[in-house]
């Protein structure tokens, strides 16, 4: 597993994962996660002063983390009152998931007809990666399956379409840490990634299409009923 303990998913060349200063981004990766895990409350304010103070910092990073948490939808603004967390809720995760049920199944089409020998041998390397894990480690999995399917856009010449897949992407891998995955879950992702290079392989870019699609829709269901599922314990 030495492979695997120490890989790193990286974004596709030329886009910057972050776009901030190094303090602006270790502020905004830890307001995240305070987000994410529910410290800072939906609808909590965000005071840059208080913020600051709370991590040591000048008032510089913390509006920057800001500006990059409202470019993901973690934070919204509002006129005259500030900052404020916007809510983890359902329709957030169903929005997200949604444009890349639209955008990915283009990508991949794209992909399907330019890859090359190179593309499918570092596919089947992933997917060996990813098995061998088995799950047993989750944020090695998360790792590697983002990395599986950058491999797929990274040379498509959309920029823009290709850095709005990867700035949704990783607002779902945050929230998605939250929760498990379920044995149907786990096996869905196998056998579609399996299928997945055996299109890629055949060059059937409309099959590989539709298939990324439902793989896509599959995933953001997945989080969505965890989500219900939580929420219904704390009401029960």
């Amino acid at each position: 597993m030495s492979e695997t303990s120490a890989f790193k998913a990286e974004p596709p060349e030329g886009i910057d994962p972050i776009g901030a200063s190094s303090e602006g981004a270790s502020l905004y990766e830890l307001i995240r996660e305070d987000i994410i895990e529910g410290r800072l409350a939906a609808n909590e304010r965000l005071v840059v002063t208080d913020l600051a103070r709370r991590h040591g910092t000048s008032t510089n990073p913390v509006r920057e983390a800001l500006q990059l948490l409202r470019g993901e939808g973690f934070v919204t603004f509002v006129a005259n009152r500030g900052a404020r967390v916007r809510p983890i809720d359902q329709d957030f995760v169903r929005d997200i998931y949604e444009i890349g049920v639209l955008i990915e199944p283009a990508l991949t089409r794209w992909f399907v007809n330019m890859a090359t020998g190179e593309d499918i041998a570092e596919l089947e390397r992933l997917q060996g990666l990813i098995e061998e894990n088995n799950f047993a480690d989750i944020v090695r999995h998360s790792e590697l399956d983002t990395a599986f399917h950058t491999v797929m856009y990274q040379r498509h010449y959309n920029r823009h379409a290709a850095e709005l897949w990867w700035k949704h992407r990783e607002v779902l891998r945050a929230v998605s840490r939250r929760f498990s995955f379920t044995l149907a879950r786990r096996a869905a992702i196998m056998r579609e990634h399996r299928e997945l290079i055996a299109h890629v392989k055949a060059g059937n870019a409309d099959e590989a299409a539709d298939l990324i699609s439902r793989h896509v829709e599959g995933s953001g269901r997945h989080v969505l009923e965890q989500m219900r599922a939580r929420n219904a314990a704390r009401a029960g």
